[in-house]
């Protein structure tokens, strides 16, 4: 059975599952909880932007601020990072480190994003590294607004509002090389998809595990001053 108005229940019914947004205002929506729970509740989205937890534990304790250890942060969601690709009817980009190129599905490109100072790593037996990687997933509707290198730029975050934060500069060249009105940050962690969304007047859809990022981000969505993530 299939067609445009079986479609359309379809889609009905699944909002009506999905839990009450912790944030809701101008086009820009916020779930807290766990995202394997509220993809498949989701309508399918233009651009999946998203930065899972690479299953490292992660925990920053040589920067001036210091964050706990990032829920679910024990091993990389694959099953979830398959499901938010699968909403994407345009374009999909998921942040990963070099080391999980394998484990993810092949992408049609890879690109670095070249931060403006180094993580820690390994000190004694490692290069420092200066870069991480983003796998492009190209979708059914896919279209660029304006194609970009392969290499991107970002402005130092400081990591004032999330472990491992990444800047609206780099957020906004990802959506701004896309066609399509919709995003979706599965892993929104402090926010930054969201607020990168609303600087370029789109609409976006985020979900996080713990509910102090989710107030985090959207007392970022409330500022009317650009926020440059910094």
């Amino acid at each position: 059975m299939g067609g445009g108005l079986y479609d359309y229940v379809l889609s009905v019914v699944d909002v009506m599952s999905l839990p009450k947004p912790y944030y809701e205002e101008a086009g820009i929506t916020i779930y807290h909880g766990d995202c394997l729970e509220i993809l498949p509740d989701l309508p399918k989205v233009d651009l999946v932007l998203t930065d899972p937890p690479y299953g490292i534990a992660f925990q920053s304790n040589y920067r001036f601020i210091k964050h706990k250890r990032i829920a679910g942060d024990d091993c990389l969601p694959i099953d979830a990072v398959n499901m938010a690709i699968d909403k994407a009817l345009s374009a999909a980009y998921v942040f990963c480190r070099w080391d999980q190129l394998a484990a993810m599905p092949q992408p049609k490109s890879v690109l670095a994003w070249v931060k403006n100072n180094w993580s820690m790593g390994d000190l004694e037996h490692e290069h420092g590294r200066q870069w991480e990687a983003c796998c492009f997933y190209r979708r059914p509707n896919h279209k660029f607004k304006k194609r970009i290198p392969d290499v991107i730029f970002g402005d130092r975050t400081g990591n004032m509002y999330h472990p491992t934060e990444n800047p609206v500069s780099v957020m906004k060249a990802l959506i701004g090389a896309n066609t399509g009105n919709d995003i979706l940050d599965p892993f929104m962690g402090s926010g930054t998809t969201l607020r990168a969304a609303k600087d370029l007047g789109r609409q976006a859809i985020g979900i996080e595990l713990e509910e102090k990022y989710c107030e985090i981000a959207a007392r970022r969505l409330g500022q009317e001053v650009l926020d440059l993530g910094i």
